[in-house]
């Protein structure tokens, strides 16, 4: 007796880039905080800390997201400009909605940031799929 199994479903490729571009975030995360923590105990100014490790996390998730997530994407200047203003735009609007979410609707510290981190990584992910890193068509 043999037993036949139906085939999966193909998971889209826009969810699997969307888990992707979630990993490569949390490797962002953690880069971001060791470099913080690193630059903290050579006695750097915290605003000093804060920029090195926000850049390193940055540029590892513009490698990655490059390399891994949206494989095949352009390559060069552009792309690497646009990555840096979407991530200036994502951390602005982090800010700003945690700001609300914290102040306004009065949720705890962590419970904002929280609340905001999914809408933000959305759209970021949107802005990267769509803009950063849209593969060219040709003519």
């Amino acid at each position: 007796m043999s037993a036949t199994l139906a085939p999966r479903p193909a998971v889209p490729a826009v969810v699997i880039q969307l888990v992707r571009f979630g990993l490569v975030g949390a490797t962002n995360t953690a880069l971001t905080l060791a470099t913080y923590a690193a630059v903290m105990a050579l006695h750097a100014p915290v605003p000093l800390a804060g920029a090195i490790g926000w850049a390193a996390g940055a540029v590892n998730g513009f490698v990655l997201n490059r390399a891994w997530t949206f494989r095949g994407a352009a390559r060069g200047a552009v792309p690497a400009a646009r990555y840096a203003a979407v991530a200036l735009v994502g951390s602005a609007l982090n800010a700003a909605l945690a700001t609300i979410a914290v102040g306004q609707e009065h949720l705890p510290r962590l419970a904002g940031e929280l609340a905001v981190v999914p809408p933000v990584t959305l759209l970021t992910f949107v802005l990267c799929r769509g803009w950063v890193f849209a593969r060219v068509v040709p003519a």
